[in-house]
């Protein structure tokens, strides 16, 4: 078991041991692994994955939720909601935004679900305006410094479809500046300037 945290494309792995997704890191000499588990050594850890030398970091401690708990103090959590939406010719939605194609998702609202969220995020990015929301495929992590914050952004994607022939809109005020359904033989285009996560939830979504 373990949780995955993005310091930008590098992974952070909070585990319980070295399983066979997280084997080849540990014999990185860019990989920092750690089993001490204090406050001291959380900070070190955090410290050295914004290394530009670091590629990926491994904590290990036998209390995967305890270890969490230590990290998520660390930073201020934002939780947000978005997807891989499929029409119905089986083509996937991607949108490209600040040099890397992205799929939709936004910060969730007061008084809103995730699943509200997910939805509405994606009609606002893609001006689709039917989404049917079909299963949760993983959630994931990744930090980033604002105004001076250390935030931590827990996002809940979902697997999505959009009926018929629905016209296509970008929301440039988020910079959104194209957007476009891609064949499943073509998703490497997509995915070869992306974000680590969406490597993460194209897996879980079977491509």
């Amino acid at each position: 078991m373990h949780t995955k945290i993005y310091f930008n494309d590098k992974p952070l792995f909070l585990t319980d041991s070295i399983t066979p997704e997280i084997e080849p890191y540990a014999h990185h000499d860019d990989a920092v692994l750690i089993d001490e588990f204090s406050h001291g050594g959380i900070n070190s850890m955090i410290h050295e994955m914004r290394l530009e030398k670091v590629h990926a970091g491994i904590y290990i401690h036998n209390n995967i939720e305890e270890l969490k708990k230590a990290f998520w103090k660390k930073f201020i959590l934002v939780k947000a909601a978005g997807g891989l939406v499929l029409n119905e010719a089986g083509e996937g939605l991607f949108i490209f935004r600040r040099g890397k194609w992205d799929l939709p998702k936004g910060k969730l609202d007061d008084g809103e679900t995730l699943e509200e969220c997910a939805v509405r995020e994606i009609q606002e990015e893609t001006g689709l305006q039917e989404v049917e929301l079909k299963k949760h495929l993983v959630t994931t992590w990744h930090t980033y410094d604002e105004s001076g914050h250390h935030i931590l952004k827990e996002t809940w994607w979902y697997l999505l479809s959009a009926p018929g022939n629905q016209s296509l809109v970008p929301q440039t005020v988020e910079q959104i500046t194209k957007i476009e359904w891609a064949k499943p033989a073509d998703f490497g285009k997509y995915t070869s300037n992306t974000f680590g996560a969406i490597h993460d939830v194209m897996k879980a979504a079977g491509y």
